[in-house]
């Protein structure tokens, strides 16, 4: 079989996968993405993927070839999420958003610290201090993918949703920023030497050029839409100018010891946030945008359940250090969230359940955690425990958010009809009402 008969075989498997999961899932009340994330570790290199039989399952060379999808795929989830920065809810939400979202992140960072580097004592041949040190900073990352797919699944709407997604994006700016200051103390104590200013100058760099990126991207992708009357090419230029701000966040450049970098989740927030601020007709844009990228959401949530390892279940450590690193953070994100939130006076549903909203983690933790390998074997701890987290909880962390959602009220369970019965309702309509105007 040729090699791309093969590529397209198996994206065709991974997809039809988590479609036919997502229908079982549905008879026990699960969030789609949970589903999709279990289909794609049922089909992955450790189950039928070991197999190696094409048209089985996928093989860890495969993955290889699919990160392109999952590139692509998070600068539309980013590109989404900016939508939730539209100026007029900002000037309703904005500073409570900004004050959870910076608090809780830098309060689970410390909770962990403390925890972790406590156990360090205790087992010093199994986590070293500097892995401790940078498994805080990875514990600030919420995954804005799983939660926005459980969002959209449930139609959620209400105060809990509209502050969640600001913050869950807020994450990642503080995220990047704690992380890169927590690399660089821990890359003192393994090797005794670091460049302060590559410590303090590069995070902000990253966060600074990823907006202004998205932010000059925003006004060429407002203005190129004015030259485009049809819908299909309206959504086809919004594929095109999300497509092109993933790309050029994919470029990497050096300055002496300073390396510059961006970030595409926040270019591509940035970009969505520039949009749907200056164009008349965001909305209908970035819905249509929404509806092309399924396919490719879809398959981004299997590939990312086909890529975690199972085989960190096989060191007791591991396991150890993992469940500590789990209550910890759990902890810290609802706490955090909790005393902030009472601190900015928020809605109660918010303050009781906007901390269990974020606890999914995945690519941005992925990201710090495949940079911390650098680290050499203090890396490999934090590699290690971080698959060990996300695989725990990207398969929890979507349930818990639809029950958070629901006990708030954002999520209405009555009423609900498949978009096949709205069709055929309508088509039975039109047809009684042809038959009316006959007679």
């Amino acid at each position: 079989m040729s090699q791309t008969a093969s590529i397209l075989l198996s994206l065709s498997i991974a997809l039809l996968a988590g479609l036919v999961l997502s229908r079982l899932a549905k008879l026990v009340q699960l969030p789609a993405v949970t589903a999709y994330l279990v289909a794609g570790v049922l089909i992955g290199p450790f189950v039928l993927g070991a197999l190696d039989l094409p048209g089985i399952g996928i093989t860890t060379e495969q993955l290889e070839g699919f990160g392109i999808i999952s590139d692509l795929a998070l600068g539309f989830i980013a590109f989404s999420m900016g939508n939730e920065f539209r100026i007029p809810q900002l000037k309703k939400i904005g500073k409570q958003a900004t004050v959870i979202g910076i608090f809780q992140a830098l309060f689970t960072t410390v909770i962990v610290d403390i925890l972790l580097i406590g156990l360090h004592f205790l087992m010093p041949d199994k986590l070293t201090l500097p892995a401790a040190i940078v498994l805080g900073s990875v514990a600030t990352a919420t995954a804005p993918a799983a939660t926005l797919m459980v969002v959209r699944q449930y139609k959620a709407k209400g105060p809990l949703t509209d502050i969640l997604l600001p913050v869950v994006a807020l994450d990642d700016a503080v995220g990047l920023v704690v992380f890169a200051v927590s690399f660089g103390v821990a890359k003192s104590l393994s090797t005794g030497a670091v460049d302060p200013l590559s410590v303090i100058l590069e995070p902000l760099l990253e966060v600074v050029l990823s907006l202004l990126l998205g932010f000059l991207v925003g006004l060429l992708f407002t203005f190129c839409e004015r030259y485009f009357h049809s819908r299909s090419k309206r959504m086809a230029v919004s594929v095109c100018f999300v497509m092109m701000t993933v790309a050029i966040s994919c470029l990497k450049f050096q300055i002496g010891s300073i390396h510059i970098g961006f970030s595409s989740l926040l270019a591509c927030m940035m970009l969505g946030t520039v949009f749907c601020n200056i164009c008349d007709v965001s909305e209908e844009l970035m819905d249509r945008a929404d509806r092309w990228v399924t396919p490719i959401l879809i398959l981004f949530f299997v590939i990312s359940g086909a890529e975690l390892e199972l085989s960190v279940f096989a060191d007791f450590a591991v396991v150890i250090i993992g469940i500590v690193y789990i209550i910890a953070r759990s902890c810290g994100k609802y706490f955090g969230a909790n005393i902030s939130a009472k601190l900015t006076h928020c809605n109660p549903n918010i303050i009781k359940y906007l901390g269990i909203t974020l606890l999914p983690q995945a690519g941005v933790a992925l990201g710090m955690a495949i940079k911390a390998i650098e680290l050499g074997p203090d890396g490999a701890i934090v590699r290690n425990i971080t698959l060990f987290a996300v695989l725990v909880y990207e398969i929890v962390g979507p349930f818990l958010t639809k029950i958070a959602l629901t006990k708030a009220g954002d999520i209405k369970t009555e009423g609900k009809t498949s978009a096949r019965e709205e069709h055929l309702a309508k088509k039975a309509a039109k047809t009684a009402t042809q038959q009316a105007n006959h007679q």
